[in-house]
């Protein structure tokens, strides 16, 4: 579904804004198209997709004639040399570094397996590759928008932030957007691996047409992306979805946050580790496709009733169109899981197929890392109702 734009004159930041969401969501649309879709004027679309053809974001195609009758009309898509971003996604075992241009091709790609990284040393090691990423990839830097970083979560919480398998030992203090911004000279902004892989899912993935959904993160821990309206939201701190830290079973398996029966003591990479018999400080999430199926399959039975329990909470509290799971672990092993949810609990989303309230969303390793880099692309052409309200 597109969003809607408005013909205040001084809404045209907005209206550009859908526009380009519109012919990004679509892959291609005609001016006459891109009014009906976004309840703009035609003069209005006309004005905006002029100046963005001159300013080189759209690119027009041969004409295409619409239903046999009248002129053929000229279709428009988005270029995808008129933009780039920077996505950086750093853990506890690695270090992932890619380039994208406005489509989301990969143009650079740079995976180093680190342990236990630290601050010092990791940030040199980013500067270095940074600067070989200029070296070697051959596109107009001035059009470069920025970098999107991503790190587990939560960000500054007490006795949960520093503890644990999920967390980076020793990042606490430091300002790890600017200390980058500063390294790269591009503006830099730092989120949680759930929300970046949200916005990820929603650039290159399956919600592309879904203007609300939740996304589930399967990492090292468990945390959720919040897709409300077309807009993400992140909370106060930065911290919103760590459903991970959840409590589904009270007096359950201990967490090393404090509490007891956190969700993320039963799903995640670290529980599905533990139950395999592998070690969750050196695994790696394909380790889990060669385990013994009957050990996957047991941890499998003791995720899901706090799985259920979870997603029923968080349909009843969001109403999102669809909850989607994805995350570090290998795609198969997650449509597994998805098969093994039905039937789902009752909730406000009752009334739907299973398979359309939860889906398997974009998996691998390097799913956190493209939605770092949509992170830039998200800020400069994703519509901001805020505007409206100025």
């Amino acid at each position: 579904m597109a969003t809607s734009g408005t013909n205040l004159e001084h809404a045209r930041a907005h209206n550009r804004r859908v526009v380009i969401e519109a012919i990004r969501l679509n892959g291609e649309l005609t001016r006459a198209e891109l009014a009906r879709l976004t309840s703009l004027t035609p003069q209005t679309v006309s004005n905006i997709a002029t100046e963005l053809e001159q300013a080189g974001i759209v690119s027009s195609h041969l004409p295409r004639r619409i239903g046999g009758r009248g002129q053929p009309a000229t279709p428009l898509t988005l270029n995808p040399d008129s933009a780039y971003s920077i996505g950086i996604h750093l853990d506890h075992q690695s270090l992932l570094i890619v380039l994208v241009d406005l489509s989301g091709n990969v143009r650079f790609r740079r995976f180093i397996a680190v342990q236990k990284p630290q601050p010092e040393p990791t940030l040199a090691l980013i500067e270095q590759v940074l600067q070989e990423m200029r070296q070697q990839v051959k596109i107009d830097w001035r059009k470069m928008l920025g970098i999107g970083v991503v790190m587990p979560g939560p960000f500054g919480v007490e006795g949960i932030s520093s503890a644990g398998p999920t967390t980076l030992n020793g990042w606490d203090n430091v300002d790890v957007a600017e200390r980058i911004s500063a390294i790269s000279g591009l503006p830099a902004t730092l989120e949680n691996d759930a929300t970046v892989a949200a916005i990820g899912e929603r650039f290159h993935g399956i919600a592309k047409q879904i203007n609300s959904f939740i996304y589930l993160y399967i990492g090292t821990g468990l945390g959720a992306g919040i897709f409300t309206d077309g807009r993400i939201y992140t909370g106060h701190a930065h911290n919103a979805g760590e459903v991970g830290h959840m409590v589904v079973q009270p007096g359950g398996r201990a967490c090393y946050c404090g509490n007891e029966g956190c969700l993320e003591r039963y799903l995640s990479l670290q529980a599905a580790y533990e139950a395999c018999g592998l070690d969750p400080m050196t695994a790696l999430p394909q380790d889990l496709l060669n385990v013994d199926v009957a050990l996957f399959d047991h941890w499998l039975d003791s995720a899901l009733p706090a799985a259920l329990q979870a997603i029923n909470i968080i349909e009843c509290l969001f109403d999102a169109e669809a909850v989607i799971i994805g995350g570090l672990m290998p795609g198969e092993l997650v449509e597994k899981l998805v098969k093994r949810l039905h039937p789902l609990h009752k909730s406000v989303r009752s009334k739907y197929l299973d398979g359309l309230r939860v889906r398997v969303g974009m998996t691998g390793t390097d799913t956190a890392a493209l939605g770092a880099a949509a992170l830039p692309i998200f800020d400069e052409f994703n519509p901001q109702y805020e505007v409206l309200l100025k």
